[in-house]
């Protein structure tokens, strides 16, 4: 009989066939998520004992889910941020989570450029009024030779800083494991996130979701920020405080913000996305063809992988194997 894998992630191989047929080809039974959504933990408990590997976007890989999951190898995340995995239950299970580490780098840093452009310049609100039939010209600010905070230097905030030196952009940027290396290159100066508050034109986040960022741009923090500076992320909702930020940007206490990822999605009717200088998007700053692409052909290699008993490159708790 052949291993099963689920595909939760309703965006793998969304592009092409291939990294399903990788996965056949390599012997295995492909299912799909029969949902119009990702798999919550109730809907995921009812299938997932009969499987071997499973591919997630969203989807909730609970401790419960795992623990019922006697014949789970391998937890492939089409994407990097594994929030809605708990990889303590499965490293404690002996399962493999792996992610697809600098697939999506190029997408999210041309997004987070074009939503610094879209908030500093009113793009969105001067698009919709045109198309209601007016003729509004907002004053807007330019990047050129202002100062980026980079808060996450990893592989989308490094390709963040490549395309805002086009811009003569002066860079700073918070990481805890800096590249030296790269930092040198490309004339970045390593600071605090309170310097970064303090002194950047733009500040746009990088950092995954943990409980040590959780919160971490609060009401204090925005306070430190200049009011004609604008405030972007693309990472992960909870990361910035909400409501916070909605007090901020009613109250002038910044200029703008540009925000893809929300604690709660889709956020409903949230007062957030009523506030002044506010430009919202639907987490889709990763969604290019190139990046679903790369992502499903990652994810299809590390269950490959995986399930030949070999380790796949990018790893989140490689643990797993010394414990076999």
């Amino acid at each position: 009989m052949k291993k099963k894998i689920l595909i939760g992630s309703k965006t793998f191989g969304k592009i092409t066939p291939e990294p399903a047929n990788i996965l056949k080809d390599a012997g295995f039974e492909v299912d799909y998520n029969p949902y119009p959504d990702f798999f919550n933990e109730e809907q995921m408990l009812e299938v997932i004992q009969d499987y071997f590997g499973v591919v997630v976007g969203f989807d909730h890989l609970t401790e419960k889910v795992i623990a019922k999951a006697e014949n789970l190898k391998v937890i492939a995340k089409h994407g990097v941020g594994v929030d809605t995995i708990d990889v303590d239950a499965a490293t404690k299970h002996g399962v493999v989570v792996s992610k697809t580490v600098g697939a999506n780098s190029s997408s999210v840093a041309d997004f987070a450029i074009g939503l610094m452009l879209s908030t500093a310049r009113q793009i969105p609100r001067m698009d919709a009024e045109v198309k209601q039939g007016e003729w509004p010209k907002y004053v807007g600010t330019e990047l050129w030779k202002k100062t980026l905070g980079i808060i996450g230097l990893g592989h989308i905030g490094k390709a963040v800083a490549k395309r805002a030196a086009g811009f003569d952009m002066k860079l700073l940027a918070y990481e805890p494991y800096p590249d030296h290396d790269f930092v040198t290159r490309h004339h970045i100066e390593l600071a605090s996130v309170n310097r970064i508050l303090e002194e950047a034109d733009f500040i746009t986040i990088h950092v995954p979701l943990s409980e040590s960022t959780a919160n971490m741009i609060g009401r204090e923090e925005l306070k430190k920020m200049k009011n004609t500076a604008f405030l972007v992320n693309t990472a992960r909702g909870g990361i910035i405080d909400e409501d916070a930020l909605y007090d901020a940007l009613e109250n002038n206490v910044i200029a703008g913000a540009a925000i893809d990822a929300f604690s709660e999605e889709p956020p409903g009717h949230t007062k957030l996305l009523n506030a002044k200088g506010m430009v919202a998007t639907p987490h889709a700053a990763a969604y290019t063809n190139e990046s679903l692409n790369r992502m499903s052909l990652m994810c299809a290699d590390s269950i490959c992988r995986v399930l030949h008993g070999e380790q796949p490159e990018f790893v989140v708790n490689p643990e797993v194997f010394s414990q076999k």
